[in-house]
């Protein structure tokens, strides 16, 4: 450790969680260039204006620099992708890796298409300055295409269900000289079902490597997987005294509103705030379509685009791109796929237009604003019944929310509008009825009764709002 600045001093403090936590003083560390990395790394972090690590980037290169195991959490919007991707290319450069013979170096697995599409765009621009290859391994893409260009890659930026489908089909996959595993958003993989597929990666995994794991909770599952992948870890959490679960720099209020007026309310704020970014998120996929659709037809003022799981790779990619470049006046109706880990540049608001199933959704659906200590707010949507034990739940997790009011002398009603174009276009009456049916099926399957109550719902209202009174007889 010689080569690590005077001022970084070492202390075991205590034990959480079963991993050794340290506490050192990071706080005179204000530029990436007082760390010991390659040229061609600080060159690329300084031309993609990286230039002062964050909290949790001070604090957990000096430990993942080393080449000891990381466990890392920290809030949202707080740069762990650049505290997971500085310490893999230092990796490799120490170890003179190339991409003519070495192979397979790294792997980083992300629960989603778009966290990995994300993870890996920006590993191209930091690490670009270095002679590695790298390869995105995502569902949606061309498998064959895949299978015939992985002999000869560095560094492997994948999902979880993939990166296993190489595994057990290409015979040009080999990963016996692996130096680094990182694992981004434990809890979201397990939390989508990839338990057995992530134990039956890591055990194809040499057991001489460094493994870097980050998850924003530490639940059973996540410290199962990590006794399984990690050895003798240390662990880094910068927040966890933290006042609040949420930056500070971000406002947070919610709002009372009946099922039956949300698109009024929804098609209002759009109206009133043409010049904000704001990322609208709902429950299910065919609401977001639904959404989407009617409102680009009724022609809000601003640039209005949807981003749901089913929606085919490449237009989930173009509409990424899309939002993402927009500076202001945009929105995006988006479900739970755009709620973790993505950075868009820029957000103002995020809008919760229908209640999150959990807390932890909450905070990472609000997490798409205020960034890297930028200010955002956040509006979360209630209905009447789930005011209260959702409020109560927040206020348990030291989320500070306050209520606020509709300005009644800016709420619009768009009800003819909207059962006029839906008759107008028949594919949108059929995007509607699919709405309605999925909207109220979402609710009755959510696990906690005390926030969602299926028979708290006014369907013949509901239904009534846009268009087609017959389809309550289709309810649960």
């Amino acid at each position: 450790l010689a080569y690590w600045p005077e001022f970084i001093f070492w202390s075991y403090e205590a034990m959480v969680g079963g991993y050794p936590m340290f506490q050192e003083d990071t706080s005179k560390l204000t530029s990436f260039s007082q760390l010991p990395l390659s040229s061609a790394t600080l060159k690329g972090l300084e031309e993609n204006n990286f230039t002062k690590p964050t909290e949790i980037q001070r604090d957990s290169l000096q430990y993942s620099l080393t080449g000891v195991d990381v466990v890392g959490a920290a809030k949202t919007g707080s740069g762990k992708t650049l505290a997971l991707l500085i310490p893999l290319l230092e990796c490799l450069w120490r170890q003179r890796w190339s991409r003519n013979t070495d192979g397979l170096g790294a792997l980083v697995i992300c629960p989603t298409r778009e966290l990995a599409y994300q993870t890996f765009h920006v590993l191209n621009k930091v690490g670009k300055h270095h002679n590695f290859s790298a390869a995105l391994l995502i569902g949606g893409t061309d498998v064959e295409y895949e299978k015939n260009r992985l002999a000869t890659v560095n560094i492997v930026v994948c999902t979880p269900g993939r990166l296993l489908q190489h595994m057990d089909e290409n015979v040009n996959f080999a990963c016996e000289q692996l130096q680094m595993l990182v694992i981004d958003e434990a809890d979201r993989i397990l939390d989508l079902g990839f338990q057995k597929q992530m134990n039956a990666i890591v055990e194809n995994l040499p057991m001489t490597r460094q493994t870097l794991l980050f998850s924003a909770t530490q639940t059973k599952n996540v410290n199962d997987l990590t006794r399984l992948a990690l050895k003798d870890p240390v662990y880094v959490s910068v927040h966890e005294n933290a006042p609040q679960a949420t930056p500070e720099q971000l406002q947070q209020s919610y709002l009372i509103c009946v099922d039956e007026e949300k698109i009024n309310m929804l098609w209002s704020y759009l109206v009133n705030h043409r010049k904000k970014k704001t990322l609208i998120f709902v429950s299910c996929c065919k609401q977001a379509r639904f959404l989407t659709e009617a409102l680009c037809h009724l022609r809000p003022g601003t640039s209005l685009m949807g981003l749901w799981g089913t929606m085919k790779q490449s237009k989930r990619l173009e509409v990424f791109h899309k939002f993402d470049r927009k500076t202001n006046s945009a929105a995006m109706i988006a479900t739970d796929v755009a709620s973790r880990g993505l950075d868009f540049a820029r957000v103002d608001c995020v809008l919760q237009l229908d209640c999150p199933a959990t807390v932890d959704d909450y905070i990472h659906r609000v997490g798409r604003t205020a960034r890297m200590d930028a200010r955002g707010e956040g509006i979360l949507v209630l209905t009447p019944n789930q005011e209260q034990a959702m409020v109560s739940r927040l206020a348990a997790k030291n989320i500070p929310i306050s209520k606020i009011s509709v300005d009644q002398r800016q709420m619009l009603d768009i009800r003819k509008k909207l059962q006029s174009t839906i008759a107008q276009f028949p594919n949108l009456k059929d995007f509607a009825q699919r709405s309605f049916v999925a909207y109220i099926r979402s609710i009755y399957l959510m696990a906690n009764k005390d926030v969602f109550d299926v028979r708290s719902i006014d369907c013949k209202a509901l239904a009534e709002f846009v268009f087609f009174f017959l389809l309550c007889l289709m309810v649960i």
